[in-house]
């Protein structure tokens, strides 16, 4: 027999089921690496752009730099008001120190004095 006649010898059902069987194992061959490169890009998705991924990471540094300055500066204003109250304390009496807060308070100089004020950020103290 040819070809031509065996072709003409499968019956339609014959061929659909082979067809079918065909495009079954095409299937199962393809749907397990599908699957695995779904999966392993949804977690590389979220490595990067997740909740605690890369970028999040870089963020998550860059407010902690930003609140450890903050610390910084609010330790550095502490310690400065510590020194001023440590001077006004009655153990050990900074004499310069209560008579310029006097002073200040009362809005008060003496005649013979010149005062010379600073810009906040060249404060003393």
């Amino acid at each position: 027999m040819d070809s031509l006649t065996r072709l003409e010898s499968i019956s339609p059902l014959r061929f659909r089921n082979s067809a079918l069987r065909l495009l079954r194992r095409f299937l199962n061959a393809i749907a397990l690496p599908c699957l695995f490169l779904s999966l392993s890009g949804y977690f590389a998705w979220h490595a990067m752009h997740g909740e605690r991924g890369l970028i999040a990471r870089e963020q998550r540094i860059a407010d902690i730099a930003a609140a450890q300055a903050e610390l910084s500066r609010a330790e550095a204003d502490r310690d400065a008001m510590e020194r001023r109250v440590a001077g006004l304390r009655g153990e050990h009496l900074d004499r310069d120190q209560l008579d310029e807060r006097a002073r200040a308070l009362l809005n008060m100089v003496g005649r013979d004095e010149i005062v010379i004020p600073y810009s906040p950020e060249r404060r003393l103290y």
